[in-house]
């Protein structure tokens, strides 16, 4: 699924992304860590993969790289 970085934070590698539909959706350090990324700027495109816990709850992100073509 893609996104648009929104906030990020370098100290504790937390931020959120923006769905194309404007959704906004937090990740945390491990989501982070996972997409072997250093950096993120808010406006940069991403992939994310997301988790669903079930039904009714909030999808997490599990991983959060850069969208290339």
């Amino acid at each position: 699924m893609q996104a648009t970085a929104y906030t990020y934070d370098s100290d504790s590698r937390c931020g959120s992304v923006l769905l194309d539909d404007g959704t906004p959706i937090p990740f945390d350090a491990p989501a982070f860590d996972a997409g072997g990324l250093r950096l993120l700027r808010p406006g940069q495109r991403v992939r994310i993969e997301v988790e669903s816990e079930g039904e009714g709850a909030a999808p997490r992100i599990t991983l959060v790289t850069l969208q290339t073509l």
